[in-house]
């Protein structure tokens, strides 16, 4: 499990911040509080995906508020049924440093990835 956890990280850091969507408008973007581990740790691969070798990106649209809070979650590109349940499950369990516009915080919108993939 340590394992999976530890390469789970890495694809979150190899394929995750960076390729954040963001508002181009922002002064500053919305961050997981204790970064992109704080999003991995609540990501729960689904039995069914694991036994069924699905593997592959969920693209999770969210709208976080002005105090770091998720407000809502859309699955912009899917995977699986149960991928996607566990993807935004994990984005909602997750507080994040607000975006800032001139010094103040402002509710903003970011697509994430997820990714799952077995070892």
């Amino acid at each position: 499990m340590k394992k999976f956890f530890s390469y789970l990280m890495l694809i979150f850091f190899l394929a995750g911040v960076s390729n954040f969507a963001q508002e181009k408008e922002l002064d500053k973007m919305p961050s997981p509080v204790g970064g992109i581990a704080a999003i991995a740790q609540n990501v729960v691969y689904p039995q069914s995906a694991k036994e069924n070798k699905i593997e592959g990106k969920v693209m999770i649209k969210t709208v976080i508020d002005t105090k770091g809070n998720v407000v809502s979650t859309t699955v912009e590109k899917g995977l699986d049924a149960e991928c996607d349940k566990a993807a935004e499950a994990a984005i909602k369990k997750t507080k994040f440093n607000p975006g800032m516009k001139n010094g103040k915080a402002v509710e903003s919108e970011v697509t994430i990835p997820i990714m799952f993939k077995l070892s």
